[in-house]
């Protein structure tokens, strides 16, 4: 079951800020994730800021899972992403 990615304002305001190269390669690994998120994802302790993370390199992908949905919440590096 393929899960649809859906992205908040904030999310795609974070990834406009982003370079080409880091961009494709979230891009690329998104469309992987969403094929089979819980494989791939990390539960968050602090539940704040979203339930789940996704892991690219240094860079971090805040998101909830609602139904067949990926709800994207913030895009950004790991030292910044949990301020």
């Amino acid at each position: 079951m393929k899960y649809s990615l859906v992205y908040t304002k904030t999310a795609f305001d974070d990834i406009k800020k982003l370079d080409p190269v880091a961009k494709r390669r979230i891009k690329k690994k998104l469309e992987q994730f969403s094929l089979s998120p819980f494989k791939y994802a990390k539960k968050l302790i602090n539940p704040t800021i979203g339930s789940y993370r996704f892991r690219v390199g240094n860079y971090r992908i805040i998101f909830d899972i609602d139904k067949n949905n990926i709800v994207i919440l913030r895009v950004g590096h790991r030292r910044e992403i949990y301020k």
